[in-house]
């Protein structure tokens, strides 16, 4: 019945595309920038607590990205049934998506509480069994962010929703504000300021989790007050539909499982790196840290990219979808050279935010200008990628990854450091970067020919 309800079309179908994309991924771009800001921001200070402390939360990250992986893939499952609905003009379908959405988030939190509990400690005993401090200060943090992520994955979900319809403005408001929230805090609860208690590295996973709560109930009001194309009801939240969870999970396990691929590379590249020095650890955490503010934006536009080419996929337009992509692969290359030029050009300046030493310095400078030359071939891997979660093919995304991450980057990585030693191993990145292309390259010809260009083009 609701389906038959005449509605105004999704400005997705029917704005200039160029302003569209632009309209819809400056909001999420700016938001990831801040997200990245916050990321950085949170290193210097804990680097200001001491080097252990540093290499402790950077170490986390493998776990945080596996939960940043499954709370993201079922948003990309969940949007791409969602936005194509809503081209489609099936809005009873769209809403089953995202009641479906919330309850899978609410679900993977608790798998999570589970993993702070139960995993934390055997997870850092693995990687520094003679680096007491280290893992004590790990331990504590990782415990703490995972334990307390509810917030996280309700922001997380609720922003998709809204990105999903294209309310992008309302999503850079929430993650802005958690992100404002978390930076605040963090200096507050790590050095003891005001009121607050000195608590180290645990203070800035209090700062963390704080923030993400801010956010979530931003974002669940945003949606409420705003969104009104999406109906969220409780009683559809927990009643769920098996059907709507294979759909989403079809696209969003691909998704999770290439998310969850980087923590797995993460994990493996500071084993062998440990096998040098602790120190040679806390540059690949910098690194990270550092990329991602360059990354994030390419990231933050390519959730508009997903709605907009699976709405026009939906509606049968293909010139829009096609016009869509090119102007997100030269919208990525423009960011990414930028990020090459910054870590050609100033690698001491960046490291140097983190107190780097001198032996942090001599490792870290070449080692991020070696990396930095890889970041425009990965600009244009990472838009044709998400074509294939727009059309539903992550499949082939999960494919690309795990072979980038896996197969390459982690052998050539360790052949590199018994051949070469420490300063070669971060030529990896290029060589495994250069993969992903071809591989990429292979799989979007495919979709292209057979998916794209089938496309009936309804204008």
């Amino acid at each position: 019945m609701n389906d038959k309800i005449p509605k105004k079309e999704n400005k997705m179908g029917t704005q200039a595309v160029n302003q569209l994309l632009i309209t819809m991924a400056i909001p999420m771009m700016i938001s990831m920038l801040v997200q990245a800001c916050y990321n950085i921001v949170d290193s210097i200070y804990v680097s200001r607590v001491s080097e252990a402390a540093l290499t402790a939360v950077s170490a986390a990250f493998p776990i945080q990205t596996i939960m940043v992986a499954v709370c993201s893939g079922t948003g990309v499952g969940m949007n791409a049934m969602l936005s194509r609905s809503l081209g489609e003009k099936k809005f009873k379908e769209a809403d089953r998506a995202a009641n479906n959405g919330i309850f899978l988030a609410l679900c993977s939190y608790l798998v999570f509480v589970v993993v702070g509990l139960l995993v934390s400690t055997p997870f850092y005993m693995s990687q520094y069994p003679n680096s007491p401090t280290i893992t004590q200060d790990g331990i504590l943090y990782l415990t703490i962010v995972c334990c307390f992520s509810i917030g996280f994955f309700l922001q997380m979900t609720f922003e998709r929703m809204m990105q999903g319809t294209g309310h992008t403005f309302y999503t850079m408001i929430t993650q802005m504000s958690g992100a404002i929230i978390n930076i605040i805090l963090d200096p507050m609860f790590i050095f003891g300021i005001g009121p607050f208690p000195k608590l180290g590295t645990a203070g800035a996973a209090v700062a963390t989790c704080i923030g993400q709560c801010s956010a979530g109930l931003f974002a669940m009001y945003m949606n409420h007050r705003f969104n009104t194309e999406i109906h969220v009801r409780l009683r559809d939240v927990f009643h769920p539909s098996w059907s709507v969870i294979q759909r989403i999970y079809y696209v969003g396990i691909p998704s999770t499982i290439m998310g969850s691929i980087g923590s797995v590379m993460y994990y493996g590249m500071n084993r062998i790196l440990t096998g040098f020095s602790d120190t040679a650890s806390a540059v690949f955490g910098v690194y990270f840290k550092l990329q991602s503010f360059f990354f994030m934006p390419v990231f933050g536009m390519n959730n508009a990219i997903v709605p907009i080419m699976a709405y026009n996929y939906g509606a049968q337009k293909r010139s829009r979808m096609i016009q869509c992509l090119k102007s997100g692969i030269l919208y990525a290359l423009c960011i990414m050279c930028v990020g090459t030029a910054t870590f050609e050009l100033i690698p001491n300046v960046l490291l140097s935010f983190f107190q780097a030493s001198d032996n942090m310095l001599e490792i870290g400078c070449p080692a991020l200008r070696i990396i930095g030359v890889h970041f425009p071939v990965a600009a244009v891997c990472i838009v044709l990628g998400t074509t294939f979660q727009a059309l539903g093919k992550a499949t082939y995304s999960a494919c690309v990854s795990l072979g980038r991450q896996l197969v390459v980057l982690l052998p050539a990585a360790y052949v590199l450091s018994r051949v070469g030693g420490l300063h070669v191993i971060w030529w990896a990145f290029p060589i495994a970067e250069i993969m992903s292309l071809i591989l990429t390259s292979f799989f979007f010809t495919y979709i292209y020919r057979t998916i794209i260009l089938k496309v009936k083009d309804q204008l």
